[in-house]
């Protein structure tokens, strides 16, 4: 009697093992970030056995795994994800998106001016908060500005050789509209360009220099006036070869500004 329970057991045994070696297998994935891209280089561990692998520069893997074991994601930067798989005995393809871990960005310091201008040329820069955080987050920035091209002479004149009239734009140059357009989009640029310096630039670094307050955005118009650089380099983004080129318009203006009183 007890050979044949020791024999029962066996075989209860064996099946078993039979049957949890037969669900073992093979287990592939596709691992993508939040933004549906593709993730390389990131760690999957199987709990179970403790074998590790890594994602390919398609973002795929492969490890071996039975019933009901714990996948665990793991990459820098991300929220770790954990999965169980084969839980129905079936080997079937794994989609894993994982989260990006929010950065926090550090305080940027900006020190006091010490009243020297050519000193401090570099030094003014007022902290652009909302780029920061666009530079941090990756926020895509608009491309150009939504404006009606003003109609060109080339551009009516060139398509009548051909026996095509173009109707407005023909009235917009006969009635003066695209040369209003045109001198429009001059002063909004300008204005722009002017706001630009303002928002990035203490009002101090000006006064200190001489300049009334009130008189501040009319320097930098004279700035891009005298020096057309200026505004070059305004259009560039370049805040440090803005001032260092509006030094060099600084006593002219001192000066005029002087007679004039």
């Amino acid at each position: 009697m007890k050979s044949l329970l020791t024999g029962f057991l066996l075989m209860v045994t064996l099946l078993v093992s039979v049957k949890l070696y037969s669900q073992q297998g093979t287990v592939t994935g596709t691992i993508r970030d939040d933004n549906d891209r593709v993730l390389a280089n990131v760690m999957v561990v199987n709990m179970a056995t403790d074998q590790k692998t890594a994602t390919n520069s398609d973002g795929m893997f492969s490890v071996q795994a039975s019933v009901n074991n714990e996948l665990r994601f793991v990459k820098k930067g991300y929220e770790r994800i954990s999965k169980r798989v084969l839980e129905d005995g079936i080997n079937s393809q794994l989609v894993i998106a994982m989260a990006k871990l929010p950065e926090e960005i550090e305080e940027v310091k900006v020190q006091p001016l010490s009243g020297d201008l050519s000193k401090d040329s570099r030094a003014v820069a007022r902290i652009n908060k909302g780029e920061v955080v666009q530079d941090a987050v990756g926020l895509p920035q608009p491309v150009g500005k939504m404006r009606e091209k003003p109609a060109e002479v080339k551009q009516v004149l060139l398509p009548m050789l051909f026996g095509q009239l173009n109707v407005q734009g023909a009235y917009d140059l006969i009635s003066g509209k695209a040369r209003r357009q045109k001198r429009q989009y001059r002063y909004d640029d300008l204005q722009e360009h002017i706001l630009w310096v303002r928002n990035r630039v203490d009002d101090d670094y000006f006064t200190k220099a001489g300049i009334p307050l009130e008189r501040i955005s009319e320097f930098i118009e004279f700035s891009f006036l005298v020096k057309p650089q200026v505004r070059t380099y305004v259009k560039a983004r370049n805040l440090s070869g803005v001032l260092l080129r509006m030094e060099e318009t600084l006593p002219l203006y001192i000066e005029r500004l002087q007679k004039k009183q």
